[in-house]
C-alpha cells in the first residue's frame, strides 16, 4: 500500500491543536450558494470516506435524541449508528423501570428481586406491544431533525432483533430503520443459524439489511453461513475486536468489503499484547492503513467510531470522540 509506512502514532502530536481549530477549518468559503446551506453543520466525510460514530460512544453522558444530536455537532460527526433507547424514547415507547443501583464502591449490581423481575417482564411485554403498533411518523420526524442539522442515520441498533423478540418486533426494527433513513439494522450475530435465517427473511421483506456484529469470537469465516442464507444478511465488522482476537483485519476487509455495511473502529492491543482498549494510535489496530485502503479502493461503508477506551481525567466522551474524528481526518488527508 502506498502509505503503509506512515505510522499511526505520528497523527497524535497535533490532534489537540487540530481539534481546537476544527470549527474554523470546517467552515465553507463564501461565494458558493450551494454550499451555504451547510454552513456550521458537521462534516466527517473525508476524501471519499465517511467517518461516523455509534451513539454508544456517549453512554457515560445523558443520551436523549436531542442530546445525541448535539454531541454529533460538537464532535463534527455527520453520520451515525443510533442505538435504540434514544429513538424509542423520542417515539413514545413505554419507559423502562429503573435499574437496580450498583454495589458499594462501584461494585457489581445486586441480584434483582422477584418483584423487580416481574416489573421487567411486564415492561418487556408492554414494549413488544408498542413496537408492534408504533407509527413510523415519529421516527421520520427524528430523521428530519437530524438531517436538517447535517447528520444522517445510516444504522439503527434496537434491542428488538433477538431470538425472544416476536416477528412483529423484528419487523418493527426494520421499518423503524427505514423510517430513520438507515440502510441497515445491527445486532450481535446469533449463535443460531435458524435465527439468522429468520432475520434475513424479515429484512428481505422490508428491503433493509441486517449487519451482524461480533467481538472476540470473530473469525474470517464467522459470517459465512448467515451470508449464504440471504443477500440481506451482512457484516457490521469490528476491526478492533478482530485485532484483539489475534487477526489482521486487512485481508478480511479486502475479501468481504462488498458484504460490510459498516465497520466499528477502535484501537486495541493485539491478542499477544493483552488486547486492551487504548486511545487511537497507541494500539495495534491498523486504523490509518485501513482508512487509507478505504480511500484508495473507494469502499463505501462508513468507519464507525466506537469509543471504548477509558476516558482520561478532565475529559469526556464528546471530547475523546472529537479526537478520534480528527485522527481519522488526518489519516485520510495524508499524501
Amino acid at each position: 500500500m502506498k502509505n503503509e509506512n506512515i505510522s499511526r502514532r505520528q497523527f497524535l502530536g497535533t490532534t489537540a491543536l487540530a481539534v481546537a481549530g476544527l470549527a474554523v477549518a470546517a467552515q465553507p468559503t463564501f461565494g458558493a450558494p450551494a454550499i451555504l446551506k451547510n454552513w456550521g453543520k458537521p462534516n466527517s466525510f473525508f476524501n471519499g470516506v465517511q467517518i461516523g460514530a455509534i451513539s454508544y460512544s456517549w453512554r457515560s453522558m445523558p443520551s436523549s435524541a436531542e442530546q445525541i444530536l448535539q454531541y454529533c455537532k460538537d464532535c463534527n460527526i455527520s453520520a451515525l449508528e443510533l442505538m435504540g433507547p434514544a429513538a424509542e424514547a423520542f417515539a413514545g415507547a413505554p419507559q423502562a423501570p429503573p435499574r437496580p443501583a450498583g454495589g458499594a464502591g462501584g461494585g457489581p449490581r445486586p441480584a434483582i428481586t422477584p418483584d423487580q423481575k416481574a416489573e421487567q417482564e411486564e415492561y418487556l411485554q408492554k414494549l413488544a406491544a408498542w413496537r408492534a403498533s408504533a407509527p413510523m411518523s415519529k421516527f421520520e420526524q427524528l430523521r428530519k431533525m437530524y438531517k436538517d442539522a447535517g447528520v444522517s442515520i445510516y444504522a439503527y441498533k434496537p434491542s428488538a432483533l433477538g431470538a425472544n423478540n416476536t416477528d412483529a418486533e423484528v419487523d418493527y426494527a426494520f421499518r423503524a430503520a427505514k423510517a430513520l433513513g438507515a440502510s441497515h439494522a445491527t445486532v450481535e450475530l446469533p449463535n443460531s443459524s435458524a435465527q439468522t435465517k429468520r432475520l434475513g427473511k424479515i429484512a428481505a421483506r422490508n428491503k433493509i439489511y441486517v449487519g451482524y456484529h461480533g467481538h472476540l469470537q470473530q473469525t474470517f469465516t464467522w459470517w459465512d453461513e448467515a451470508l449464504s442464507q440471504s443477500k440481506y444478511n451482512a457484516l457490521n465488522f469490528d476491526m478492533g475486536h478482530y485485532v484483539a482476537a489475534g487477526f489482521d483485519p486487512i485481508p478480511l476487509i479486502q475479501a468481504k468489503h462488498n458484504n460490510i455495511l459498516s465497520m466499528h473502529t477502535k484501537d486495541r492491543k493485539s491478542k499477544a499484547n493483552g488486547g486492551a482498549n487504548v486511545p487511537w494510535g497507541q494500539g495495534d489496530t491498523p486504523i490509518v492503513e485501513v482508512l487509507q485502503m478505504m480511500k484508495k479502493n473507494k469502499y463505501k461503508f462508513p468507519a464507525t467510531i466506537e469509543l471504548e477506551y477509558e476516558i482520561p481525567a478532565g475529559s469526556d466522551a464528546v471530547k475523546e470522540t472529537a479526537k478520534c474524528v480528527e485522527y481519522a481526518r488526518k489519516a485520510l488527508s495524508a499524501a
